[in-house]
């Protein structure tokens, strides 16, 4: 299959069963999930931190780099399809509904080209 072939319940279900190979279905409680998840947004962060627009730019050049950020991007990724799985929680039904919410919340003719702002 190729990773277009993929759908979320596919990417959960082979997640479920390398951790299940390894008998690590007891570790992940949904705390130890969350703050997992928590540890390896630090990790994405760290290949920006300190860099400018212009450096990360030049940065996203290198394969090096690339590498290391796909790394980061997968490990939050498989944490989070872990969590939903061992929650119950259907990615694909809750990033559907959380756009309903943002549309109505944001809707594009009175926020196009605004950032929202906490602060008013």
């Amino acid at each position: 299959m190729t990773p277009e072939d993929w759908s979320l319940n596919d990417l959960m279900a082979d997640i479920r069963q390398f951790m299940e190979e390894r008998d690590w279905s007891v570790f992940h409680r949904p705390t130890a999930l969350a703050i997992s998840t928590a540890i390896e947004t630090g990790e994405l962060l760290e290949l920006f931190q300190w860099r400018s627009d212009a450096e990360v730019e030049t940065s996203l050049q290198s394969e090096k780099y690339l590498q290391a950020l796909s790394d980061e991007i997968a490990d939050i990724l498989i944490y989070i399809l872990r969590l939903a799985d061992v929650t119950g929680i259907d990615p694909t039904e809750a990033v559907l509904n959380k756009m309903k919410k943002n549309c109505a919340k944001y809707p594009a003719k009175e926020w196009r080209g605004r950032a929202p702002n906490k602060i008013t």
